[in-house]
């Protein structure tokens, strides 16, 4: 008899973006799992076994852009007057604190769990030591990042030079950098409030150190416009030049990408993501092009104050947004079928955390980051096409287990490692305070 750590008896299994076989066991030894078979054609001892009856467990869900600082913000972002970044997000994350840092990632990491996203990147904010204590505390696999800028006229509580902010990211890889399952990853938070120093700057360090640089890029026409303006050429075209491109760069959102561009993005191996819900008020990408072209970005939620964090819900309005936007003029009512958005959501996504090949699949010898499916559920009765039902009408409610590095995160929707409720009760006190 074969011994693991934890075996998973009798389960339905999505091993990956386009695959479900039912009856199988999942046995997991030191963090990976150990196998995949049909249940009753290999013996393990266990030293936890979990029921697999009426559950489908499938790779755990990874948020390849979200906002830590922007947590607090919920219900204040959605139909306020443009511009939100400089009258609403940037004040408020001048006043950011540890304390309010850290009940942002408590609860920030309540609601990844529950809605089953297992890995997650953070684009940068302030009082990042106080998140990554948290995010260590979880479980969970982060990338997280101090957000550098040096531009004139930032509020003077984050006001910095290059140096300062290049530093500042120093500290946090030294301090956090494979500290439980995080990483850590240089930034640049745009590239319109950044010199060509800190650019520099930042992509050296990160060069030195083997780590990820990640910019929001191509997310509005004006954003754009200006780097036109200042360097007279287009944003990924500017990093081209400046030899910072590479597959160890992440591009949040890029939707705005010329075919040079595009081509620049291939030929560099850079990592895309989109924001499908927060991305419907600055453009349309196109995604269908992108993938032709072998480039498979990831999905990413924005953070919360841009309609929660919720996975399952970005599939599902990025669909809708592709059908009509590329489908319908095509007459193509698959131009983003069910399993290329699974695609994006695990390859995509594992890519973007520097885990191809790694996460996103339920295979011997990938990381245990998977989470199950309550199939019981109403809404998910009867199915013709299990995979298919799952984008249709799974929900974050329905995910019962998480499990992340082989160690269990979440049970049953009781979740292990973090005291659900003394954090729910601070953020109700946060609430009455604010």
């Amino acid at each position: 008899m074969e011994k693991c750590n934890l075996l998973i008896k009798n389960a339905v299994v999505m091993t990956d973006y386009e695959t479900v076989k039912n009856g199988m066991d999942i046995a997991v030894s030191g963090g990976r799992i150990a196998a995949v078979t049909e249940t009753g054609t290999r013996e393990f001892q266990a030293d936890k076994t979990i029921s697999g009856e009426g559950k489908l467990f499938m790779p755990g869900l990874i948020d390849s852009h979200m906002h830590t600082g922007q947590q607090l913000l919920k219900g204040l972002v959605l139909d306020a007057k443009p511009i939100i970044w400089t009258r609403v997000m940037l004040p408020f994350e001048s006043t950011l604190t540890q304390e309010k840092m850290k009940l942002s990632a408590q609860v920030a990491a309540l609601e990844m769990m529950k809605s089953g996203t297992t890995a997650f990147i953070d684009a940068g904010s302030y009082h990042m030591d106080a998140a990554a204590a948290v995010y260590e505390e979880s479980g969970l696999r982060g990338c997280i990042s101090y957000s550098t800028m040096d531009e004139e006229g930032l509020p003077e509580s984050i006001a910095m030079n290059a140096g300062q902010a290049v530093e500042e990211t120093d500290r946090l890889y030294e301090n956090w950098n494979g500290k439980g399952n995080l990483k850590v990853y240089y930034s640049l938070r745009a590239l319109n409030s950044c010199s060509h120093e800190l650019t520099e700057l930042a992509a050296g360090h990160a060069r030195e150190r083997g780590a990820m640089l990640q910019a929001h890029m191509n997310e509005y026409q004006g954003e754009i416009d200006g780097i036109i303006a200042r360097e007279g050429m287009r944003p990924y075209e500017y990093l081209e030049k400046m030899g910072v491109l590479s597959d160890r760069f992440l591009g949040a959102h890029s939707l705005i990408l010329s075919d040079e561009e595009k081509e620049i993005i291939r030929e560099r191996g850079v990592k895309v993501c989109h924001c499908p819900f927060s991305n419907c008020g600055k453009a349309v990408p196109d995604t269908p092009d992108l993938a032709e072209r072998g480039i498979i970005p990831g999905f990413g939620t924005d953070g919360a104050a841009h309609g929660g964090l919720s996975l399952w819900n970005e599939m599902r309005i990025f669909r809708s947004l592709m059908n009509i936007y590329h489908g319908v003029p095509n007459r193509n009512p698959k131009v983003m079928p069910a399993e290329l958005l699974f695609r994006m959501l695990f390859e995509g996504g594992a890519a973007a955390i520097g885990e191809a090949g790694q996460c996103g699949r339920i295979a011997e010898g990938c990381k245990a980051d998977l989470v199950s499916i309550y199939l019981d559920a109403g809404r998910l009765i009867p199915s013709g096409n299990l995979l298919h039902t799952m984008f249709e009408c799974a929900e974050s409610g329905d995910v019962r287990d998480m499990i992340v590095g082989g160690k269990i995160l979440m049970e049953d929707r009781e979740i292990r490692t973090l005291d659900e409720e003394r954090i729910l009760f601070e953020a109700k006190e946060y609430m009455k305070r604010m």
